[in-house]
């Protein structure tokens, strides 16, 4: 199939969502718009006009006001957004109250053909809400500070992110398969007062003990910082019982004890907590260069999720919609969001391989129509099943993939193997903004390897390390020149929330330079891509050629390099626990592309001190504290010495000069004059022919 045939047409683009939200545009404010491209061209230029119609249009519950954005300021100044509006995100999750539809259905992480899903209705999820507001609210929780998990993606845990934010405190989340170490450095950033957690967690047919993590966390917030938060232990039935559960308190005594008091309502509603649109709902950890917390504005999540799904893909209240996630990726964000249309939310988080067929006999028995995975999972899939020659498969409507590019034989895998009428959408976006800037749009065709479009009021364009604008066909930075109601609040500390000043200011600086100090006044979001030549009228699609900074996706576990840095700045270094033997003086650490781009090996670099060898003793040392400290994803594939670790002039690790050496590119291509110390990437050169001639690459 030509690469200009569509893998996917809409079969009546004109009874979209989108195209009826397009004809409002033109009969609202007198336009002729006809395309997507020309809906994005205006939904770009007149930001004000756009996302106060998105706004009615996809029927936010709060109080609006009539200020909305100002049209002329740039992306930098971070503008305030709805300054007079009021409300509340979990309101309007739960603005669906049926008793017949269900709300959750918590997927069996057994294989077991006696396994039993739990679900809960809209009108059930409503009550456990309801009591868990009121036994927060015995715990004089105010708005604004921090509730956390660390959970497995349970129905429990989607109820105290509700509960938790519907009072206006801020949600914070760690999956339950991160040691407890990478956990403690995000949580005595955010301080959180309570703390629900799951006793065990099953994967792969095992058990795994939950609460010896969970202890350890505790211990070390209580050393650092002296924090003793509240601590609420979901029970799954599956902890052994010599593990003693201690002064912490049982869910559903904690229930039992909201529900008797029935604190935090209001003529027999939950009294909601509306704040300003720019109130923090919840704090994401970036893995990506900043590595810092990132706080995401209520109303900004609220907003550009509803235009996601109702405008653009055109979710619907009868859509089952699954996600493959855990808890701590933005994607269990973006699931759960899907609650404000009323629709079927499927939760599951165990092996999604170790039985190929698992998830598919799932969209079958579940009656799944949205089904969203990683493009990491697709490819491993590939290689094993062929889910058509199974299964019915009959009401799938979308298949989402991200985490990573899909590459183009993927799309034909999909398209030949899963399912041939299906809307393959490759979305991007991440973490930072939460939501994404390219993706789906069910009125426009699917081309082999490239994603639909750039998602309405998001202005996407490309621009070369110069800052110009990419010509057409040409690779680029990815960029966004107009402001955007998703983008974060900044780092966390914010001023008003009991911190020194100094450190509101430093978190301030941080955020600037993470975003703003590649190209004046636009966000950079650190993404090398390719804009695309319009067809179909989509204004161009995009190609995601890979992240320009140092971010690693081993399996598409995506993870900043910042997260082997700190293991070993306290494992290795002269200033941690290491002996004259185990002594790292410094190190770099980058990606190398395997199996034809498609998938990637971490490999660390260490400068030990002179006269030290690494030995296998020393690298089994690093592997295990990096196992231990981190996940099993973030150990080396392999560990080299090397006699020198490359710096900028400005004193900056130079990880992406390097994984570009590793993955091929010449000497020739690098500028030396740029580096303090260039003549040590030579040892590079000689090392990556080694490493490329490992996996078989040229």
């Amino acid at each position: 199939m030509s690469e200009e045939t569509p893998l996917y047409v809409p079969p009546d683009p004109k009874a979209t969502r989108y195209f009826s939200f397009l004809d409002k545009i033109n009969e609202k404010y007198h336009a002729s718009l006809e395309t997507y491209s020309d809906l994005h061209t205006w939904s770009t230029k007149h930001i004000d006009l756009f996302w106060n119609l998105v706004w009615d249009d996809v029927g936010i519950i709060g109080r609006k006001g009539s200020h909305v954005v100002d049209n002329q300021a740039v992306p930098a100044s971070n503008p305030p957004w709805f300054q007079g509006a009021r409300l509340n995100w979990a309101e309007n999750m739960l603005s669906c109250r049926s008793e017949h539809k269900i709300a959750l259905i918590q997927a069996s992480t057994s294989f077991s053909p006696s396994s039993t899903d739990r679900h809960v209705t809209y009108a059930q999820l409503y009550d456990i809400v309801a009591n868990l507001v009121s036994a927060l609210h015995q715990l004089e929780l105010k708005p604004g500070d921090r509730v956390a998990s660390y959970c497995s993606n349970c129905i429990e845990n989607v109820a105290a992110c509700l509960a938790a934010t519907a009072i206006g405190c801020i949600w914070v989340s760690a999956a339950a398969d991160f040691g407890a170490e990478g956990v403690l450095e995000r949580f005595e950033q955010v301080r959180p007062r309570v703390i629900f957690a799951v006793d065990a967690v099953v994967y792969n047919a095992k058990v795994h003990q939950h609460l010896p993590k969970l202890q350890a966390l505790l211990s070390g917030l209580h050393e650092r910082c002296a924090l003793e938060p509240k601590v609420v232990i979901i029970e799954t039935g599956k902890r052994d019982p010599s593990i003693l559960i201690g002064g912490w308190e049982l869910w559903d005594n904690f229930i039992a004890e909201g529900k008797a008091k029935a604190l935090g309502r209001k003529n027999g509603e939950i009294e909601w907590s509306r704040q300003s649109f720019d109130w923090p709902l919840w704090i994401l950890f970036s893995s990506g260069t900043t590595g810092t917390p990132i706080v995401h504005r209520a109303g900004g999540m609220l907003l550009q999720s509803k235009k996601e799904f109702v405008i653009c893909a055109d979710l619907r209240p009868e859509d089952v919609f699954f996600y493959y996630t855990t808890t701590g990726w933005m994607m269990w964000n973006f699931l759960v969001s899907g609650l404000s249309l009323g629709c079927t939310l499927v939760l599951y988080d165990g092996s999604p391989l170790r039985d190929p067929a698992y998830l598919w006999r799932l969209v079958d028995s579940l009656r799944i129509t949205i089904f969203g995975t990683s493009a990491k999972y697709l490819d491993q899939l590939s290689k094993v099943y062929k889910p058509r020659e199974h299964h019915d498969l009959s009401t799938l409507r979308h298949i989402y993939s991200t985490g990573s590019p899909l590459a183009p034989a993927l799309f034909d895998y999909v398209y030949e193997d899963i399912h041939p009428n299906v809307l393959l959408a490759s979305i991007t976006g991440g973490t930072d903004i939460c939501s994404l800037f390219a993706g789906m749009c069910t009125a426009l065709p699917v081309y082999r390897g490239e994603i639909q479009c750039r998602m309405l009021g998001m202005a996407v364009e490309t621009y070369s390390q110069e800052g110009v604008k990419s010509e057409e066909g040409q690779a680029g930075e990815l960029v966004c020149v107009r402001p955007f109601p998703c983008m974060p609040l900044g780092f966390w500390p914010l001023s008003g929330f009991d911190a020194p000043d100094e450190a509101v200011r430093a978190a301030s600086e941080r955020f600037y330079q993470a975003y703003f100090a590649e190209y004046k006044h636009v966000w950079h979001h650190g993404d090398h891509v390719l804009l695309t030549r319009s067809r179909g009228g989509n204004g161009g699609g995009l190609i995601m050629l890979g992240r320009s900074d140092g971010v690693l996706n081993p399996g598409g576990v995506r993870f900043g390099s910042s997260e082997i840095y700190d293991v070993l700045d306290v494992c290795f270094s002269v200033s941690g626990h290491s002996t004259a033997t185990s002594t790292i003086e410094d190190a770099l650490v980058v990606g190398q592309a395997i199996g034809g781009g498609l998938d990637e090996r971490v490999i660390l670099f260490v400068k030990l001190p002179v006269g030290r060898t690494l030995g296998t003793d020393m690298e089994s040392m690093i592997k295990t504290e990096i196992r231990v400290r981190r996940t099993a994803r973030h150990v080396p594939a392999r560990i080299v010495q090397v006699e020198d670790i490359p710096y900028t002039l400005n004193g900056k690790r130079v990880e992406v000069l390097v994984k570009k050496i590793i993955n091929g590119a010449p000497l020739s291509s690098i500028n030396p004059a740029t580096l303090r110390n260039p003549e040590c990437l030579v040892e590079y050169v000689r090392v990556s022919e080694q490493l490329r001639a490992e996996v078989g690459s040229k």
